[in-house]
């Protein structure tokens, strides 16, 4: 089950969408269908607030992964098992911003942040170039496939 909410105050123009990607990306990776994720767009101060309590880190931040589970991804001969993948928070405002910058639309840049977020969830991470060439390559061909197959 994927829920999506939005508590931003912004107004989202499709919020199926990310029910799609997450879909999409989680049949990708072989995740049982059974399993549960949670996608919620907050304002900045919800950001800050978690960034801060989370991170220790100071202002808001484009996205945050909660992993509940520790889900990951299936093989060719087996899907994951089912479980609570865990939950994604976006913030639309700062996402908004780094769209501008990378010249292309808030949604488009909402859409990357979930596929990586998503991503963080079943374990992957870019602490190391090794860890960030893999999981940005798979980050990318998962987006550009999902965008090009609705």
């Amino acid at each position: 089950m994927i829920e999506v909410s939005n508590d931003s105050g912004i107004e989202v123009s499709d919020l199926d969408e990310f029910s799609a990607l997450a879909r999409y990306v989680l049949a990708e990776m072989r995740v049982d269908p059974r399993s549960e994720l949670s996608v919620t767009l907050v304002d900045v101060t919800t950001m800050t607030e978690l960034h801060v309590r989370w991170l220790d880190e100071p202002g808001p931040t484009d996205v945050m992964s909660f992993p509940m589970d520790e889900l990951r991804p299936g093989t060719a001969a087996a899907l994951s098992g089912p479980g609570m993948l865990g939950d994604v928070v976006l913030c639309p405002e700062v996402a908004a911003r780094q769209a501008k910058v990378a010249g292309h639309s808030a949604l488009e840049e909402m859409l990357l942040l979930t596929a990586h977020s998503i991503l963080h969830l079943l374990g992957y991470d870019h602490a190391t170039p090794d860890e960030e060439a893999e999981m940005f390559a798979l980050q990318r061909n998962l987006l550009l496939n999902y965008l090009g197959s609705r």
